[in-house]
């Protein structure tokens, strides 16, 4: 009977542990998803102006990187929106990023910045500075700002 009781005790034990893992690992994601959410509305308003066309092509950006459905993106939206309000520095994201993707990763969400800053096809001096202060937070050298930024504007067809 004792023995029953133990491994009751212990099966229990091991699926609260599995159940706090998982709650754990979907506030990480969460957090991550809000991060690169901000520093995409961060960019978006760089220029004083953020357009209906940057809002879907920041819905597009996050449904493909993270899987996400709309109404999910929505609302991440709109909280990653309240987020960069409260916040008081672009570390609050940059830091997530920075300790959760990979360089690769890094690249991709800089060139996918870099697309977003093209949409309206010039490139605002508020944007220009803001894309190189994310970069330079998350560990991504001068001369890869510039690659990215050279990259898109090729696959974009701009001068």
């Amino acid at each position: 009977m004792l023995e029953y009781l133990r491994k009751i005790f212990a099966d229990n034990q091991t699926s609260i542990n599995q159940n706090q893992i998982n709650s754990t690992s979907g506030k990480k994601k969460k957090k991550i998803e809000i991060a690169a959410c901000a520093l995409f509305i961060e960019i978006a308003k760089a220029d004083g102006e953020f357009t209906d066309e940057e809002r879907k092509f920041i819905i597009s950006e996050m449904k493909s990187t993270f899987n996400l459905n709309d109404d999910y993106v929505n609302d991440l939206i709109l909280l990653a929106e309240q987020r960069v309000k409260e916040s008081v520095s672009l570390y609050e994201f940059t830091g997530v990023i920075n300790t959760t993707f990979t360089f690769e990763e890094k690249i991709e969400l800089i060139e996918s910045l870099w697309k977003l800053i093209y949409k309206d096809e010039k490139l605002n001096q508020y944007e220009d500075h803001l894309i190189k202060r994310i970069a330079a937070t998350i560990n991504i050298e001068h001369k890869q700002i510039i690659n990215a930024k050279l990259w898109v504007k090729e696959q974009m067809g701009l001068k």
